[in-house]
């Protein structure tokens, strides 16, 4: 009898331990995280994953290692983070392009708020517009003029189909009466790279890949789509300056979770998160990064802010016709 209470014990013992799992607050994280985001590397959101990475690994005391799985507008990195065990050790990196994906695809293996426990954002930060330094256009004012008296010969390179970039221009269609074709690339670099070699006259592109080559002289910055300049680039005017009223884009990236997730760990995650956002040298390293603002926010903020542009962009998508894949 004493062997089969012995033995009773110790199976009690592990179910109460296999009850409190890998992911409980007491033990995580036990072992290295995955921090997955949906760009090429060396992109806006893969320097944010390393910075934010490096961050939260020295609060947590676990490695936290970055994959990048780029494609469809992050689409194939979301639905890789929904699919994971919600255990904690798989987190993404997901900037506005999330929500946009919502208003720019007929389904989706995921839905980018239902699919996901958000953690928090991170920065916010805006978008620049600009051409090569021959091209004739010296400010936005005179390529829309330009658009206008050649309606559909002018195109703008952009990181992808269904991105920030992407609508950024199409709403700029929308709202000066234009009509600039959209051309997708895969990532800040190859649209570059194709506005550089011509095969693009206009480029839609983040702040931080755009500002040496606007400082260097090779490229032209004609807007900033905030309403306010950054101070990455402070001589640039923002759209509205342009005459374009009302006009206002500015993406963001924050961290999220599978759903599922326990709230004890999604908690934790939310606390390293803010705590490591208030460092001063990283809050630099980040605002540097992309030209933005720094920003944290509990997980319904999160939630919220992506409800909103999902509807936000719906609108913009509608409006500009835009055809959905």
């Amino acid at each position: 009898m004493g062997r089969i209470k012995r033995l009773a014990a110790a199976i009690f013992l592990l179910g109460s331990c296999l009850a409190t799992g890998p992911a409980s607050a007491d033990t995580y994280p036990s072992r290295p995280i995955r921090l997955l985001h949906g760009f090429v590397a060396g992109g806006a959101a893969d320097t944010l994953s390393r910075i934010i990475a490096d961050g939260l690994s020295k609060k947590l005391g676990q490695p936290i290692v970055i994959e990048a799985k780029p494609g469809a507008g992050g689409n194939i990195a979301a639905d890789a983070v929904a699919k994971a065990a919600p255990d904690g050790y798989t987190l993404g990196l997901v900037t506005g392009a999330h929500a946009i994906s919502a208003a720019t695809y007929k389904s989706l293996s995921y839905q980018p708020a239902e699919s996901f426990d958000m953690i928090s954002t991170l920065v916010y930060y805006a978008l620049v517009i600009a051409v090569r330094s021959d091209h004739p256009a010296k400010s936005l004012g005179e390529l829309i003029a330009m658009a206008k008296e050649k309606p559909g010969t002018l195109s703008f390179g952009s990181v992808g189909f269904g991105s920030t970039h992407h609508l950024a221009g199409e709403l700029l269609n929308a709202m000066a009466g234009i009509d600039i074709m959209h051309v997708p690339y895969r990532g800040d670099s190859q649209s570059l790279t194709a506005l550089l070699g011509g095969e693009v006259p206009v480029v839609v592109g983040t702040p931080v890949l755009l500002a040496p080559q606007i400082q260097s002289g090779a490229i032209r910055g004609l807007a900033v789509t905030s309403p306010k300049r950054t101070a990455l680039l402070p001589d640039v005017p923002t759209v509205e300056e342009a005459g374009v009223k009302g006009y206002d884009v500015r993406t963001w990236a924050g961290l999220l979770a599978p759903k599922g997730t326990p709230p004890s760990v999604v908690g934790a995650l939310n606390a390293a998160t803010l705590d490591v956002l208030k460092d001063p040298e990283l809050r630099q390293r980040l605002e540097t990064a992309v030209g933005g603002e720094v920003r944290g926010s509990t997980p319904d903020e999160m939630k919220q802010l992506i409800g909103s542009e999902i509807a936000k962009w719906s609108a913009v998508v509608e409006r500009a016709k835009i055809p959905k894949i």
